[in-house]
């Protein structure tokens, strides 16, 4: 058995790839969410429903995975907060208060997410955490209740939390709702096992425009993540819901 859960990219996009209006506009917004829902016809919640029902009954995932992005800008700074005086060593280990059946993990190794949501008796909110994560974020997430793993040094690394999210909380599936600097990121170190793609028929456009996978470019002499069609839904107004698995996932 591979110590890694399987990792399940889900998105909804336009034609042109774009998950989002601009690089500068969060969808939690209620007036950015009313404007990207503006272009999708009647047939995208069909599918991204059907979409949704087909992972769940495969895979009855445990876990939702959002990157830090989602909630915040590329320039947010760290939370503020002064905190108690708890020792480093106690904030770099895990935190983990409750358990709960699901989870929303979130990927925020810079601190950067001041939460009002922290879940409820179904699923909790984890945050994913490294080493150079502030310490005063950590002393907050603890005062809060809020629990975090740490994976990684400098950054979070997505294959240890990944294996973390196995090991501590029994996770065989993780869904990818995250944006393209997430799901780039997972594609990159070979971690994506599966892709949805609902596409919608408008296009956004725009350079720097969020798309389904962002981050660094290939390199030089760099081969594109081969994908093998499952299956292909077309809606009754032109939307289509694509089903694919990476071949060769992970080496």
């Amino acid at each position: 058995m591979s110590e890694l859960p399987r990792v399940v990219v889900s998105v909804v996009a336009g034609v042109d790839g774009r998950v989002a209006l601009s690089r500068g506009e969060r969808l939690l917004d209620a007036d950015v969410d009313r404007r990207w829902r503006s272009g999708w016809p009647a047939d995208v919640e069909e599918l991204v429903g059907a979409s949704s029902a087909a992972v769940e009954k495969r895979y009855r995932p445990t876990v939702v995975l959002e990157g830090s992005g989602t909630f915040v800008g590329d320039d947010a700074p760290p939370v503020a907060f002064d905190g108690d005086g708890t020792a480093a060593e106690v904030l770099l280990a895990d935190h983990l208060p409750k358990r709960t059946p699901r989870w929303f993990v979130v990927v925020d190794g810079r601190g950067r997410v001041d939460w009002s949501y922290f879940g409820d008796a179904d699923t909790s909110l984890l945050v994913l955490v490294c080493t150079a994560t502030p310490l005063p974020y950590l002393r907050r997430l603890r005062r809060d209740g809020i629990p975090y793993l740490v994976a990684g040094e400098a950054r979070v690394d997505l294959r240890t939390a990944l294996v973390r999210l196995r090991e501590v909380l029994g996770a065989d599936c993780v869904v990818s709702h995250a944006g393209g600097g997430l799901n780039g990121a997972l594609l990159r170190a070979g971690l994506v096992d599966e892709v949805h793609v609902v596409t919608v028929p408008m296009l956004v456009g725009g350079l720097g425009t969020p798309s389904v996978a962002d981050g660094p470019p290939l390199p030089v002499g760099g081969a594109p993540v081969r994908l093998r069609t499952v299956n292909v839904t077309v809606g009754a107004q032109g939307s289509v819901w694509a089903h694919y698995e990476v071949v060769d996932a992970r080496g």
